[in-house]
């Protein structure tokens, strides 16, 4: 049986940080504010796969007061979702992600985004559904004050 799970995340910019999103690394004059990496696309696609598992969130597995995971990337946290499907004998099936961000323009990195969740989460690229759109200059994102992001996920878990 097929369970879905939704998923949520946002950062603020931040001065002296790396802009991460998808796993790859886009020229701004702005990163994203967060203990990782703050990549706010995989954060929200780790969400998706454990609320479709029916588990906690991100920050229960991976806590903001631990040095561990400080600067890490975000691709050991989707990496750790995949495992926790595996150890339920579950199959992620797919996962489907927007990108809500006034800047910047995100269209040009989609495929490579693509590829590294697909890669984190041992699916098909096809499997993984990633669209950017932008706040039309409304709230906080309009004001280019941060970026969020949204996903779902079907994972295949026996009765």
């Amino acid at each position: 049986m097929v369970h879905v799970g939704i998923g949520y995340d946002v950062h603020a910019f931040a001065e002296g940080r790396k802009l991460v999103l998808g796993g790859v690394e886009i020229p701004h004059p702005f990163g994203l504010e967060g203990h990782s990496d703050a990549d706010v696309l995989m954060h929200a696609i780790c969400d998706a796969v454990l609320g479709a598992l029916g588990e906690v969130d991100i920050g229960h597995f991976f806590p903001n007061t631990d040095p561990r995971w400080k600067d890490v990337s975000s691709k050991v946290f989707l990496e750790e979702a995949s495992r926790q499907a595996i150890f339920r004998n579950g199959k992620i099936v797919n996962v489907d992600a927007t990108i809500i961000a006034q800047e910047p323009t995100i269209f040009p990195h989609l495929d490579k985004m693509k590829l590294n969740i697909a890669e984190a989460l041992a699916l098909n690229v096809r499997h993984v559904g990633i669209k950017a759109t932008t706040n039309e200059k409304m709230g906080f994102i309009g004001r280019c004050e941060g970026i969020a992001a949204m996903a779902v996920a079907g994972v295949d878990l026996p009765e």
